[in-house]
């Protein structure tokens, strides 16, 4: 696994940071950020994703919520690859 860090969320301290890599080698993301309140979880089953599909979250997934100003570390179709990473 060749991993390349693409942001982390600005003005953090150094203990509480969101933070977003790319496996260069697979284009999969990898998110450090916070784990979704019990709360968020039971929203997001209620309005669930397709029909038929089971709403449960199983013991090898979770539900992260990612703020918002994370959204610009995310590469694009169109984005491949960066050079540089974003402080």
């Amino acid at each position: 696994m060749r991993l390349r860090f693409l942001g982390i969320i600005p003005n953090t301290p150094d203990t509480d940071s969101p933070t977003i890599w790319v496996d260069e080698e697979t284009g999969d993301l990898l998110i450090q950020s916070y784990k979704a309140s019990e709360a968020e979880v039971q929203a997001c089953q209620d309005v669930g994703s397709i029909p038929g599909h089971s709403t449960d979250v199983p013991d090898h997934e979770t539900i992260i919520r990612l703020p918002k100003v994370m959204l610009q570390y995310i590469p694009s179709p169109e984005d491949s690859a960066r050079d540089e990473p974003r402080p």
